[in-house]
């Protein structure tokens, strides 16, 4: 069982730039894929980032935060982030961190935060 809590979400100006945060329970971080979704509203839960349990070079992204949003996560701290520049509104929704045993389908979700991001 794995818990995971985000943090970091607020309002933003466009072109501003946030760090989402999620902190994970357990001693098995390292054993699980984790990655960041969103859900804006009146659409679909859909994926933004996810990184593989070594970390590292092994990132993937949506292709609408290429180049923009940088997933990370630090095994000692049981932690993941979500580097997030160049703001966008349409970046505004609920993230949610997931954390999944088979690349990438979720077996944990978080509770979400909210990111906002005025024109």
């Amino acid at each position: 069982q794995v818990q995971l809590v985000e943090s970091g979400g607020g309002l933003v100006q466009a072109g501003g730039s946030l760090r989402l945060s999620c902190a994970a329970s357990g001693r098995t971080f390292s054993s699980y894929a984790m990655g960041w979704f969103r859900q804006a509203p009146g659409k679909e839960r859909e994926f933004v980032a996810a990184v593989r349990r070594s970390g590292g070079t092994y990132t993937y992204y949506s292709d609408s935060v290429k180049g923009r949003f940088t997933i990370s996560r630090d095994n000692a701290k049981n932690t993941v982030y979500l580097q997030m520049n160049n703001l966008k509104p349409e970046d505004t929704a609920v993230y949610y961190c997931a954390a999944a045993t088979v690349f990438f389908n979720p077996d944990y979700w978080g509770q979400g935060t909210q990111v906002t991001v005025s024109s």
